[in-house]
């Protein structure tokens, strides 16, 4: 039942991120700024063709590469449940996946990746939802597998 229900947080994550990239696309014309919440977020339709903060512009081949050794071991991972990964971390690890699945569909479909967030109070590069879960999954998962999961880095015994 767990898993069903990952399957469609996942599904969930995947349709907003994809959502809010149509409508920003289909409403906002390319580098146009629209306040949202003057001094601290707006939208701006910004075409990403790197990875974060733009890195490895051009480098679609790579993030394919990436992509799919991370979708084998989640599959594989989920279905053997080798590592001692608790129910919260997978959900963080659906989140993960999720993003990267939203943004590998605009780097297939399109060869860039649709970004619209853009924070007014920082400097900071425009991202989008699907970044969103990413960052916020891997930061969650990290700090609960230091802080939460002693068992994630115990050895086990030989016998």
């Amino acid at each position: 039942m767990t898993y069903i229900l990952m399957a469609i947080f996942g599904v969930l994550i995947l349709v907003g991120d994809q959502v809010t990239k149509y409508l920003t696309v289909a409403n906002i014309d390319l580098y146009e700024h629209i306040s949202v919440i003057p001094g601290f977020m707006g939208l701006t339709y910004v075409q990403n063709k790197g990875a974060a903060f733009s890195m490895l512009q051009g480098q679609q081949w790579l993030f394919a590469v990436i992509f799919a050794v991370f979708a084998v071991f989640i599959v594989w991972e989920f279905s053997k449940k080798r590592l001692p990964f608790k129910a919260f971390e997978r959900w963080c690890i659906v989140a993960v996946f999720a993003g990267g699945l939203g943004n590998m569909i605009d780097r297939l479909r399109l060869g860039y990746v649709v970004d619209m967030i853009a924070t007014e109070f920082i400097d900071f590069p425009v991202f989008n939802v699907a970044d969103c879960f990413i960052t916020c999954g891997c930061i969650l998962l990290i700090a609960h597998l230091a802080f939460f999961n002693r068992d994630f880095w115990k050895e086990e015994k030989k016998q």
